[in-house]
């Protein structure tokens, strides 16, 4: 039988385990950056869809670089992000046994689709209660909605999600959200051209993979076993257990995964029809022609095209002041 000769590190990496099938659609947001203090207060994050992938030309303004001042090509990716709802005020109270939902602020005039959500409470009662609840509560978010229809997409059924803002303090939250309810918002009114920000959404699924294609594990030799793609061994005699650390067959794709500090190269919030400026001939593959507000955000993100994705201010970032990229041309085939 033999062994092995050297030793190797483990193949795949443990901190992406389980690598199961995310249990839906629409990304969660668990981690938000800590609110700073800002002249404009604003929301933490925003969605999109995402449409395709496209080339950006740029001049290179990173200092201390060989490449310095000189043409660079960006790979990147564009994302629909029609406007964002308000549609609601949440504010939660937080002990040992997790977060609490303690007051609800609903909108009156909600969008027809929303009717599949939810259906809109007594504002005037609701506003009381929330007001008379404001210092026992932890944190406040807005209960923000993204239409489909509103990016040319078939689907009916609205995505509803939560967003908190960066506010310090409860009081100024509320505020802020209170004047928000109801109203639209942009996606120039919560990034800004040049500025990091983390991407989340659900990978492109591959059904059940082997542990060669899911973990890198390497083919055995030719003749050594019956088996090639299969793994050397699954452990030791005893303990009789396979542990969890050995690489099985199982899932791959259709994921929850997160990519850090995409800069945005170019950004469309006008309301306007920009259909003429970044569009390929016939539209992008598998999501078709982009109309209304988009941005471009340097090299990819997770998902395939259609899918909904979620943006929040970036967690892990210094950078300190956003500079506006110069972008040279926006190669479209």
């Amino acid at each position: 039988m033999g062994h092995r000769k050297y030793s190797a590190p483990r193949r795949g990496s443990i901190a992406f385990r389980p690598r199961a099938r995310a249990k839906s659609l629409e990304a969660r947001i668990r981690t938000w950056p800590n609110p700073v203090e800002e002249k404009q207060i604003t929301f933490l994050g925003f969605a999109g869809f995402k449409a395709g992938g496209i080339s950006v030309l740029t001049i290179d303004d990173r200092d201390k670089t060989p490449n310095f001042g000189k043409h660079l090509l960006n790979s990147s990716t564009v994302i629909v992000t029609p406007p964002m709802k308000i549609v609601g005020i949440r504010g939660y109270h937080e002990d040992i046994y997790g977060k609490h939902a303690i007051f609800d602020i609903q909108s009156k005039d909600l969008p027809k689709e929303l009717s599949r959500k939810f259906s809109s409470n007594d504002k005037n009662d609701a506003i009381k209660k929330a007001e008379s609840d404001l210092a026992k509560t932890s944190f406040i978010v807005a209960v923000a909605a993204i239409l489909p229809n509103d990016a040319n997409l078939s689907q009916k059924k609205p995505f509803v999600f939560e967003i908190p803002v960066s506010a310090k303090d409860n009081t100024t939250s509320y505020n802020y959200l209170k004047d928000h309810l109801g109203k639209e918002v942009r996606i120039g009114e919560v990034f800004a051209q040049g500025q990091y920000i983390d991407v989340s959404g659900i990978t492109r699924g591959k059904g059940v993979e082997g542990p060669i294609t899911r973990f890198g594990v390497k083919r055995k030799q030719h003749k050594s076993r019956k088996s090639v793609r299969a793994v050397g061994t699954l452990g030791p005699i005893s303990p009789a257990v396979v542990m969890y650390t050995v690489p099985r067959q199982g899932q791959r794709g259709f994921h929850q995964r997160t990519e850090y500090n995409k800069r945005i190269l170019l950004m469309a919030s006008s309301g306007k029809d920009t259909q003429d400026t970044i569009n390929p001939s016939g539209g992008f593959k598998h999501f078709g022609v982009v109309r209304g507000d988009y941005i471009i955000v340097r090299g990819s993100i997770p998902g395939v095209p259609k899918r909904l994705v979620k943006m929040r201010q970036a967690i892990r970032s210094n950078q300190r002041k956003v500079i506006e990229p110069k972008v040279v041309e926006v190669l479209v085939q």
